[in-house]
């Protein structure tokens, strides 16, 4: 019998999900195609910038040669003026989940937005969606008191999220004060509700945890080979857009730096610079984050997770990888 509420193709055992994690420029994507060729897999994106169809090249989305060698889903499927979320993200990919499992195919989830690897597998919790009156009396708030005196004052209705969020965080302050002026109860109080998972599916994580100054390499070289693609075209574009400083898209590594070389504030070798030291501290966050937050324990009564970790991909690793996904139990 099929749980309520559970896709029918994600209550019943089958093909695991693959789930390659791991900091920017780690090697995530190409391990992730490698897998799809010799598992016969399909790639579905798990991270919350690739999602957007306008930024292609600074999103490091998959290139050509990529998506010729397996097929790839949620990538480059939003415009930028549409702020996506890790609850929307989430009904797509459990979508694209059981449409890879009726296939006889491995769904492998790729990204390094950590929350939304999170949120697929515990859930989300049962927060009341959006209150556009309530939304629309903070925002304006908001701006008439400006970021820091909006998160005293929520300080006061939520004090845990106002502690954890910071003043420029001007999307999340502004969703806090909206559920507690919405429902009676902080954001903090909702989000401690029970999660319910919705699937019945069990998870292989696979993670690439490169040393640090080899990552750190690489994300240096990427983002000059970004330059190389057509990264300045690509934000002089974004920039004409003028759209709102609270969508998420607006947080692609290297977009503020450009943003600021393009309005003739800075030069392009020290936007460049800052660049790299901004998704250089980026990857440090996800690697912080990949350790203490993944869900990687058996912990669910729904789920269950296996987990291994590498430090590069290789063709002998890749073999090891590829010898954990297919070892029974």
């Amino acid at each position: 019998m099929t749980a309520v509420g559970v896709h029918p193709n994600l209550a019943e055992p089958g093909r695991p999900v693959i789930v390659v994690y791991g900091p920017t420029a780690s090697g995530k994507s190409d391990l992730a195609v490698s897998l799809a060729e010799r598992l016969d897999g399909i790639v579905v994106n798990a991270d919350s910038l690739q999602l957007y169809t306008e930024l292609k090249i600074l999103t490091a989305r998959p290139d050509d040669s990529a998506l010729s060698r397996a097929q790839h889903r949620l990538f480059g499927i939003l415009p930028v003026s549409e702020p996506g979320s890790a609850a929307l993200w989430r009904d797509l990919a459990l979508s694209e989940i059981a449409a890879a499992r009726a296939l006889g195919k491995y769904p492998i989830i790729t990204g390094g937005s950590g929350l939304y690897l999170k949120t697929l597998i515990e859930g989300l919790s049962p927060v009341p969606p959006a209150d556009a009156e309530a939304r629309a009396r903070a925002s304006a708030l908001h701006d008439e008191i400006g970021g820091e005196a909006f998160r005293v004052a929520l300080a006061s209705r939520d004090p845990v999220a106002a502690t954890r969020l910071m003043a420029g965080d001007r999307q999340r302050l502004i969703r806090a004060w909206e559920v507690v002026e919405a429902t009676g109860t902080s954001l903090s109080d909702w989000q401690k509700q029970p999660r319910d998972p919705a699937h019945r599916l069990t998870f292989y994580f696979v993670g690439l945890m490169p040393e640090r100054s080899h990552l750190y390499e690489r994300i240096d070289r990427r983002f000059e080979t970004m330059l190389e693609l057509g990264a300045l075209a690509e934000a002089t574009r974004f920039d004409a857009l003028r759209l709102s400083p609270s969508l998420p898209s607006n947080k692609a590594l290297g977009l503020p730096e450009l943003r600021r070389h393009i309005r003739g504030e800075i030069e392009l070798s020290a936007a460049t610079r800052l660049a790299q030291q901004a998704s250089r501290n980026y990857a440090k966050r996800q690697v912080t984050w990949f350790r203490h937050q993944l869900p990687i324990e058996n912990n669910s009564s729904t789920s269950h997770v296996r987990h291994a970790q590498f430090a590069e991909l290789s063709e002998r690793n890749l073999d090891e990888i590829i010898s954990f996904i297919l070892r029974p139990g």
